[in-house]
């Protein structure tokens, strides 16, 4: 069966051309959308007069069986060959409810249908995305409230710079999650429209009920220009982008990680679950779970690199390339989701080495700021005192020694007023980080106001989507 040709002569159709054209192995995915969408549409046809009530009813019924045939069959898509799943569902209608699934089509597109049923697809996509965001923010939490005053060697350019508290480390990373999940409410925000009625894109001349399908089919609103519904993919690249941007993040944290937690530091330890080994060196335990996130970050950014030069170009108002959109779509959802959930497991079950970070902060020179900020308060410009600290750093390294390790007379050397409170101020990593009280400072104090703040936050985050549902 197909949705088309009468204009047509269909013998000597081309099978390498059909095979190409054909999507049913693809959208069959959307099956269920497809048989909502139509329940809901079958309701306004017979209000405007399309069908008569025993149709309706015929049709309605023939769905609900469709549905239970597909519930039923994990397999229902084997062997089909379909153009699409449209067209599929149309056929097996007909089957089910006899010639009055002809008249489904009445006042509407493919174009306007597939446009309906990817932004139905779309707003759950980005609801099951910004809960798979909010259990990453979770872990994260989880982790800062059990390690708040363990101090992590921060790092730029990966050369040692200053003490931070781990805590304060992981709760940057649930800004970046708490970033992602909002622009996934933004998405599913602006996914929030329905196409339904405008045609293939001029509209329709059916008396056709847009305010109340959109209603029913749950969409806050009808797209109010039919021209612009059908071809419309914005929301389909912004979406991309939310899983491009997350599994980004993802990837930044997983580099970190993977750093952290070879021998040369030692920071932490990725769970035996979360790991494989080597075929030849038994001694090996490899990362895996945290290198294939950060390679899958590729494959979304193509994705989305794909689905914008797709749309570069294009005419108003549909063309049949937009049928690549669910090629991008799909794989960019699929695999940030399972890269959030993988993700979040790693950050759950992390094993943290407290020592280590501490050993590693000491030998970093990671107070060597707070030592020239020491000399500011006692008068000397900043200039001045960073160039004084910087030559004892060098000899410092020279000598394989530590600040803490030096003597009185030798750091008089290169700072002659060296007293006890600079000796103090060069070796304590805790007094370090507790100077940093400022806003969103690295400071126990700051960063216990964090992660409450970070708490509420989750809280409001997990009621909203809730209360969507």
């Amino acid at each position: 069966m197909r949705l088309w040709g009468g204009r047509f002569r269909l013998q000597g159709r081309d099978a390498l051309f059909e095979k190409f054209s054909e999507s049913f192995s693809l959208d069959q995915r959307l099956i269920f959308y497809d048989l909502r969408v139509n329940q809901v549409y079958l309701r306004r046809l017979a209000a405007a007069g399309v069908l008569t009530r025993v149709e309706a009813r015929r049709l309605n019924r023939g769905i609900e069986a469709l549905r239970r045939r597909v519930e039923s069959r994990p397999n229902w898509a084997r062997g089909q060959a379909s153009e699409d799943v449209h067209t599929w569902v149309e056929a097996q209608l007909e089957k089910e409810a006899g010639p009055a699934a002809r008249k489904f089509r009445t006042g509407r597109s493919r174009n306007d249908l597939v446009a309906t049923e990817m932004r139905l697809y779309a707003k759950d996509a980005a609801a099951q995305l910004l809960a798979a965001c909010l259990r990453l923010m979770e872990a994260l939490l989880g982790q800062a409230h059990a390690h708040p005053r363990v101090i992590l060697p921060g790092l730029t350019h990966l050369q040692p710079a200053q003490p931070v508290l781990f805590a304060h480390y992981l709760l940057a990373y649930f800004e970046m999650a708490l970033r992602d999940a909002k622009r996934l409410e933004q998405c599913r925000e602006r996914a929030d429209e329905l196409p339904l009625g405008a045609g293939a894109l001029a509209g329709t001349s059916f008396p056709i009920n847009r305010e109340l399908l959109a209603q029913e089919l749950g969409f806050a609103r009808p797209a109010r220009n039919s021209l612009d519904t059908t071809s419309d993919r914005d929301f389909v690249c912004e979406l991309i982008f939310a899983c491009s941007l997350a599994v980004t993040h993802l990837s930044r944290l997983a580099e970190d990680l993977l750093i952290y937690s070879s021998p040369g530091f030692g920071f932490v330890e990725i769970a035996d679950a979360y790991s494989t080994g080597s075929s030849l060196m038994p001694q090996k335990k490899n990362a895996d779970s945290l290198e294939l996130i950060r390679g899958r970050a590729a494959r979304v950014q193509g994705a989305l690199t794909g689905a914008l030069a797709m749309l570069k170009g294009l005419p108003l108002a549909y063309n049949r390339d937009l049928q690549e959109d669910k090629h991008a779509l799909f794989d960019a959802v699929d695999t940030a989701g399972s890269a959030l959930e993988v993700a979040t497991r790693v950050v759950a079950t992390l094993k943290i080495h407290p020592r280590k970070m501490q050993a590693a902060a000491q030998a970093g020179f990671l107070t060597a700021t707070d030592l020239a900020e020491a000399l500011v308060r006692r008068g000397m410009p900043f200039a001045e005192a960073h160039e004084c600290v910087g030559r004892l750093v060098r000899y410092c390294f020279e000598q394989s020694r530590t600040l803490a390790e030096l003597e009185e007379w030798e750091a008089r050397r290169f700072i002659p007023t060296w007293d006890s409170e600079l000796a103090t101020v060069a070796s304590s990593l805790e007094s370090s980080v507790e100077m940093r009280t400022a806003t969103g400072g690295t400071a126990p104090s700051q960063v216990s106001r964090q992660i409450a703040a970070a708490g509420r936050t989750l809280r409001q985050l997990k009621s909203r989507l809730h209360s969507q549902k």
